[in-house]
This record gives structure tokens, sequence and C-alpha cells, in this order.
């Protein structure tokens, strides 16, 4: 699931906001920009019971910032980061 489909759900949405402390309006953001600060990520995964996960938030660099989670269930394969 990407970030945008992950945070389309109003009730997670809800939730997030809730849970942590967010505007409606930040989420919306975030999805524009299709990531989410990495402060918010754990949080997101807890107030949602895991139906967010910190890899569909971060897609492209959630292996580098919490390579715990490489081996859990459901991850996928990390991507490669390009030179720039």
């Amino acid at each position: 699931m990407e970030i945008k489909h992950a945070l389309d759900n109003a009730a997670i949405r809800a939730a997030i906001c809730a849970s942590i402390g967010v505007s409606q309006q930040a989420i919306t953001n975030w999805k524009s920009r299709g990531v989410v600060p990495v402060e918010h990520c754990a949080a997101i995964e807890l107030a949602t019971d895991r139906a967010v996960r910190r890899w569909e938030l971060r897609p492209d660099d959630w292996h580098l910032i919490w390579p715990e989670l490489i081996a859990a269930e459901g991850a996928p394969a990390p991507t490669e980061k390009r030179a720039a």
C-alpha cells in the first residue's frame, strides 16, 4: 500500500489526528508530498494498530531509518538508493 492509499481512510486519519496531535491538513500535506516526517511514522503505526506500516509511509528510505524492520513479516524488499 502506498502512502496516498494508507492515509485515504477517514477512520485511519481520525486515529492519527487524535493519537499524535496533528491536523487533517498536515495529513493532506503528507499525502501530497508522498512522505510522512520520520518523527511521526512509529506513532502512526501504533495508532493504527499496524494497519499502516512505517515502510508504507517512507517507501524509499524506511530500511535505512529502521533496519530492524527489514526482516519483519510483510516488509517489502529494500530499494536501492541511487547516487545523485
